[in-house]
Parts: C-alpha cells; sequence; structure tokens
C-alpha cells in the first residue's frame, strides 16, 4: 500500500493571491474555518431567540416582533456577507484566516447588543442598536478588506469587487448615522428599512457584472444547510427549556414523555423537510436562481429560530411563568413552524417550477394539523398533548415526499438537465 507524500506547501498557510475559487471545484466542502466562524453565530441565535421568548411570554408581541425581525435580519445578513465572498474568495492563508477571527469579534459584540435593543423596543424609547452597530462596524471594516484584497489580486472582477465596497460602506454609514442621532423607534424602523433595501440591493448589482463572482454551487447549498443546523440547535434548547419545566412542575410522567417526543420531533421534522430542497443541483445548473433561493433562506432560518423559542414561551407556560394563554403560546411555536413550512414550499417551487397537484395537498393536510392543534389548544387540551399534534405537521409533509415528492423532483430534475442541455 503506498501513500501519496504530503507537500509542504499544502501544509502552511502563507500568502496567497486572491485570484478567486473555481466554481466547478470537484469536492467542495466547508472548511474547518468555516464551521468555527458558525459557532459565533450559534451564540448570536440564542440570545435573539430567549429575548423573543420572553418578549412574546409577556405579551409584547410588537416588541417580540420588531426585535427578532431587526435581530434575525442582522445576523442572517452578517453570515450571508461572509459565507457568499468566502466561497468565492478563500485562500485561507494567514491573512484571510486573521481578518476572519476579527468578523468573529464582530458577530459577538452584535449579539451582546441583542438584549439592549429589544429593551430600547419594548420601552418605547428610541431605537438603541448602537452596540449591534458596533459589531456590524467590526466586521464591516474587515469585509472592505477582503473585498479590496481582491479587487487589487483578481483584476478581472474587479468592477465587482469595488461594487461590494461602494454598497457595504453606504450602508455602514448609514448604521452609524443612525446611532448618532437620537431618532424614534419609528423613524428608526423607517430608515433601518431603506438600508436594508441597499443591503440586499448591492450583491445584485455586483453579481450581474462580468459574470460576477466564482461562488461555489454545491459549496453554498451546504453552507446554508449548516446555517440551518446551527437554527435548528435552538428548537433542541426549546425543546430541553420544556422538558424541564415538565419535569420540575409534575415530574416524569407522561406529559414529560410527549413534551420530549414532541420537541425533538418538531425539531427532526424540520430539518427532513429543509433537506429535501434541491439546491445544489439547480443552482450549479441555474446561478441566476442564487438571489431569491440565498435571500429566501433567511425567513427559513429566522422561522427555524422562532419555533425554538415558541418551544420555550411553552416552558414558561408550564412552568406558569407566561403572561398569555394557551393559544397564544401555541401560537408562538406554530406560526413561525408554519411560515417555515410555507417557505419551503415556495423556495421548492422557485428551485423546480413544476406544477404538481400533490403538493396542493400536502399544504392542505399539513395546514389541517396546524389547525387541530390550534383548536385543541382553544378547546383546553392539555399543552404537551397540542404539542404532539403540532409536531405532526412536519411529520406530513415528510411522509408525503418519501411516499411520491421524490419521484417529482427527481423527474422534474432530469427534465430541466434535459432542457438545459439543449
Amino acid at each position: 500500500m503506498t501513500t501519496t507524500p504530503v507537500s509542504s506547501e499544502s501544509l502552511h498557510h502563507h500568502i496567497k493571491r486572491m485570484s478567486g475559487r473555481d466554481p466547478h471545484e470537484a469536492h467542495r466542502v466547508a472548511t474547518p474555518l468555516e464551521l468555527l466562524f458558525d459557532l459565533t453565530f450559534a451564540t448570536a441565535f440564542g440570545l435573539a431567540s430567549s429575548q423573543l421568548a420572553h418578549s412574546l411570554a409577556e405579551g409584547h408581541y410588537t416588541a417580540a416582533l420588531l426585535g427578532f425581525g431587526f435581530a434575525s435580519f442582522a445576523i442572517c445578513w452578517a453570515w450571508i456577507n461572509f459565507s457568499w465572498f468566502s466561497s468565492a474568495y478563500d485562500t485561507d492563508d494567514w491573512i484571510f484566516r486573521l481578518v476572519t477571527m476579527v468578523q468573529m469579534i464582530g458577530v459577538l459584540v452584535l449579539a451582546i447588543g441583542l438584549p439592549r435593543m429589544f429593551t430600547s423596543i419594548e420601552n418605547g424609547e428610541h431605537l438603541d442598536n448602537s452596540i449591534m452597530v458596533l459589531g456590524y462596524v467590526i466586521m464591516r471594516v474587515a469585509m472592505i478588506f477582503q473585498w479590496l484584497r481582491a479587487a487589487r489580486q483578481d483584476p478581472s472582477r474587479r468592477e465587482i469587487c469595488l461594487t461590494y465596497v461602494t454598497a457595504i460602506s453606504i450602508a455602514q454609514v448609514g448604521w452609524v448615522v443612525q446611532i448618532l442621532f437620537d431618532f424614534s423607534v419609528l423613524t428608526s424602523l423607517v430608515l433601518g428599512a431603506i438600508l436594508l433595501v441597499i443591503e440586499l440591493a448591492g450583491p445584485v448589482i455586483a453579481e450581474r457584472r462580468n459574470g460576477g463572482t466564482p461562488w461555489h454551487a454545491h459549496h453554498m447549498a451546504e453552507r446554508y444547510s449548516l446555517f440551518a443546523i446551527i437554527a435548528l440547535g435552538e428548537s433542541v434548547v426549546g425543546t430541553l427549556a420544556t422538558l424541564s419545566a415538565v419535569v420540575e412542575e409534575q415530574g416524569w410522567n407522561l406529559d414529560a414523555v410527549l413534551v420530549g417526543v414532541a420537541g425533538t420531533g418538531l425539531t427532526f421534522g424540520m430539518w427532513w423537510v429543509y433537506y429535501m430542497l434541491p439546491s445544489a443541483p439547480v443552482l450549479h445548473a441555474h446561478r441566476e436562481r442564487a438571489f431569491v433561493w440565498g435571500y429566501g433562506q433567511m425567513l427559513v432560518v429566522a422561522a427555524i429560530v422562532a419555533t425554538g423559542a415558541g418551544l420555550h414561551v411553552a416552558a414558561y407556560f408550564i412552568e406558569h411563568k407566561a403572561h398569555i394563554g394557551p393559544l397564544a403560546t401555541l401560537l408562538s411555536a406554530a406560526v413561525p413552524l408554519a411560515i417555515f413550512l410555507g417557505a419551503i414550499y415556495a423556495l421548492y417551487y422557485y428551485l423546480v417550477p413544476r406544477f404538481d397537484l400533490f403538493h396542493i395537498w400536502l399544504l392542505a393536510g399539513t395546514a389541517a394539523v396546524v389547525a387541530l392543534a390550534i383548536v385543541a389548544a382553544l378547546a383546553g387540551v392539555d399543552m404537551a398533548v397540542c404539542l404532539i399534534i403540532l409536531t405532526m405537521a412536519p411529520a406530513f409533509t415528510v411522509v408525503g415526499y418519501e411516499i411520491h415528492g421524490h419521484r417529482h423532483q427527481a423527474e422534474s430534475l432530469a427534465l430541466d438537465a434535459r432542457q438545459t442541455l439543449h
């Protein structure tokens, strides 16, 4: 048995030219550095989820939705900025590694500012996102450095890279202005919406020039799936919180078993449903679909985190610490779950634009299960049982896919491949 000798060139992390990765590179997978970077977002999601659960349990719905919406976009957008750049230009040299470390620090600073931001909205004061913006400044300075480096070392895509630099800089100045002036919450939200449009438009404008950056379709599909798994971690935390609440209040009984099964089943069901998306092969063949797919994933990930927060609200309810009723408690998990499932179906149809009546039946059945859980909560059925019913919503889609849906997907992808060849 012979082994291939390892070259010293492949072992060091000396400076390498940032000329762009091969978008068709074989066996491209997430790097250990990307996985380390993702850990900071697990912390950020944890804080956002706990703040959302607390606000919902207190009945502060407006503050909960506004705060979580703002936090979710901030967290997801920070991750997206790094991940797409990394897919196109990751050199894994010591400069890239150290700049990534700076971005990780920025993410942690952003996370620290989440509780203050939620509190400012609840109190109806000006939107206090100063610490979050500080985190963004740290990340954005690092990101601008990366794009300027790519612009200098990849002349053929210099215009694209500088477009990113311009968009990021304009948006960052806007966020800084927001914290320098004492705007009301409403004014801050309007300004935030404008800046959000600038943030989203920047990559769209840049990637339409000269063929865009050399991001890797299969790599990005894997990166987003790993991001979704990080979000699913909040459902695990929510399940643990609910199970602990039941055991603390009632001991180990049937309710404890039902809650454990419900939370784990809900998390597992969402994971199974997410991986039904044929993201990698479709993006590889249709790179122009990346924006709707990539931006739509923000809604998917936010809904996953919010579902975990909803399970945490159920824990507050069981512990008699919530100031809301059983219906509102169940809706805390049911609404984001419904958004998650609806977004997955929408993204699936966008990726595979081929109508199938069976999907209508699956959606109707899934909606009926969610409605049944809500009716059960209205009827005063035990919360553990309501959660068990809710768990059947993603399970309905999973069963339908395994019975028939996989055939529709295979046929659709084969038809698309033939049409692409012709």
